[in-house]
């Protein structure tokens, strides 16, 4: 006879999964102790929500589902933002919350709610599992659904009778390989004579681009067809290697120097656009580019996103099969080679200014300074995330980590635990505001705890400064934005980490340096000013970016 837990933890172990990230509870206990006898190690956080941020990064990464659990009513309901993280931004991951026993009401409803209505809107499935012996395929099939074409998040709810319960040895489902459907090469020659007609076609990649298994065919389909190209903040860092034709980030929606490349085109080839990012161009209705959405699934038609033809399949073969079509074919338009040299230009400026507190431009070039080419940069929520999309450049795929979806701060510091983990051989740093950091800065002594190597720089400017922006640009007071702050080194240092602050602009390459080279969890305190910067914004946005000239 099996225990419905040992049945889940044999189902998990069938599916890869090696570690699980959570906070158990009561309703859990019977899955502690199955665990404790698996190969599975139980990564014990100091909060659900930094538990499902884990789970949901290690989906990002490596495109395989992560694994988080928590016990029933308040321990699930905290992963509700992590759910929502990885909805949004389309990343497998499985949730496991406890529950009372569904035969018998010893407690009454006692801490109950109703975790699987909650995590309806929330998931691509929620469901209790109500039988032991249907748990291998229960498991099996939750694996699937949350890798299919869109990935996200399901919840599986483990009542902690069923979870006891003894049955006869049930057979776990092998897992099979999960094949996608290809565009049909009707749609793929309509695009590429559609490419091969347009005299200033661009490139943009979207979120859907950048998942693990695309890097080789989109990192190919820049090479072979050497158009310009330009990407989304979840589009960033979707394919390897330096490229003269990449023209920028779309940081901003509107008034963004990018946007003069946009405005010239006179066909987007949009790959993985996925309209959850705030819009990367606002489509015109008449006399604005053609657009081809190219996905793995059709287009949701917005206000701003509408295109004017569509390839669906799997991205990768419609990359290749494209590239083959077009590859020796096409020539960049010089002016918009013209044009991305002063688009790049005018986001270097100030990049080595040495005002103190440091501007987020001198920011991002010594963070960058200090990187090598494979180190992944994890950024929390903020004001600098606009900076880091605009000016960080990326030679290796997914090593620039932000979020333009749910956008929720508190997501830094635990994405950049787990890729500390997936990643030990490599330099990891977290970029938090200390708004963000805050959120979830109890995950330092997890991170010591597991002995990971990170470095956690946290922007200190005593204010959510991101919402303090728009506040300026919606021409409203500044009011409410401000708050004061720990001593960010004493407290680093509470939970056994190191901890630095950095005195001037001069300062901080070296202060990060040293961080790394001392191995460990380390803190660097950086004062940072936002004042010129949101002046600036503020001016693009009303008056819109002025005019490049080109020769």
């Amino acid at each position: 006879m099996t225990k419905g837990s040992d049945l889940l933890v044999a189902a998990l172990e069938n599916e890869g999964v090696d570690r699980i990230f959570g906070v158990p509870g009561e309703e859990n206990l019977d899955v502690v102790e199955s665990l404790r006898t698996s190969k599975i190690e139980l990564v014990l956080t100091r909060h659900e929500q930094a538990a499902a941020f884990m789970a949901a990064t290690h989906g990002r990464l490596t495109g395989r589902p992560g694994v988080c659990i928590a016990t029933l009513g308040p321990g699930a309901l905290n992963f509700s933002t992590g759910a929502a993280y990885a909805h949004l931004g389309a990343m497998p991951m499985i949730l496991i919350t406890g529950q009372k026993a569904i035969m018998s009401a010893k407690q009454a409803r006692f801490q109950i709610v109703d975790v699987v209505a909650s995590m309806k809107p929330l998931t691509k499935m929620t469901r209790q599992i109500v039988s032991a012996a249907s748990i291998p395929s229960v498991v099996r099939d939750a694996f699937r659904v949350a890798m299919e074409e869109r990935p996200g998040p399901v919840h599986l709810e483990l009542p902690e009778d069923i979870a006891a319960e003894e049955v006869a040895d049930v057979p776990l489902i092998p897992v099979h390989p999960l094949e996608r459907p290809v565009a049909d090469p009707k749609a793929i020659a309509r695009a590429a004579e559609m490419i091969l007609a347009a005299k200033r076609p661009l490139v943009m990649i979207g979120a859907a681009g950048n998942r693990p298994r695309l890097v080789e065919p989109l990192s190919d389909f820049v090479r072979q067809v050497r158009l310009p190209f330009f990407n989304t903040q979840m589009g960033k860092g979707a394919v390897t290697g330096g490229s003269n034709l990449y023209i920028g980030t779309a940081a901003l929606s509107e008034g963004d120097y990018v946007h003069q490349a946009i405005d010239r085109a006179d066909l987007i080839i949009a790959i993985g656009h996925d309209t959850i990012e705030k819009p990367p161009f606002l489509m015109k209705s008449a006399g604005g580019p053609k657009v081809i959405h190219i996905g793995y699934q059709s287009a949701t038609v917005e206000q701003v996103y509408h295109p004017d033809a569509e390839v669906i399949g799997d991205i990768g073969a419609t990359a290749a099969a494209l590239a083959e079509r077009l590859g020796g074919r096409l020539q960049a338009d010089p002016v918009m080679l013209e044009l991305r040299q002063k688009i790049l230009a005018h986001l270097n400026d100030r990049a080595e200014e040495d005002r103190f507190p440091v501007t987020p431009q001198r920011i991002v070039h010594d963070i960058r300074a200090v990187m090598p080419e494979d180190g992944v940069v994890c950024l929390d929520n903020g004001m600098y995330k606009i900076w880091f999309a605009r000016n960080y450049r990326t030679h290796v795929a997914n090593t620039l980590l932000l979020d333009n979806a749910l956008a929720t701060m508190g997501a830094g510091l635990p994405s950049a635990m787990m890729a500390a983990m997936l990643y030990p051989e490599r330099r990891v740093m977290a970029v938090c505001g200390d708004g963000g950091f805050m959120m979830n800065s109890q995950e330092m002594e997890t991170a010591v705890r597991l002995g990971l190597n990170l470095v956690v720089v946290v922007l200190n400017d005593n204010a959510y400064g991101m919402i303090r922006w728009k506040q300026a640009v919606d021409g409203f007071a500044d009011y409410g934005m401000s708050f004061g702050n720990p001593d960010f080194v004493r407290y680093a240092q509470a939970y056994g980490a190191k901890g630095s602050r950095v005195g001037s602009a001069a300062e901080l390459v070296p202060t990060l340096e040293a961080a790394f080279a001392g191995g460990g969890v380390h803190l660097v305190e950086v004062p940072i000013d936002y004042s010129e910067n949101t002046r600036v914004l503020v001016e693009e946005l009303r008056n819109k970016t002025p005019d490049i000239e080109l020769a």
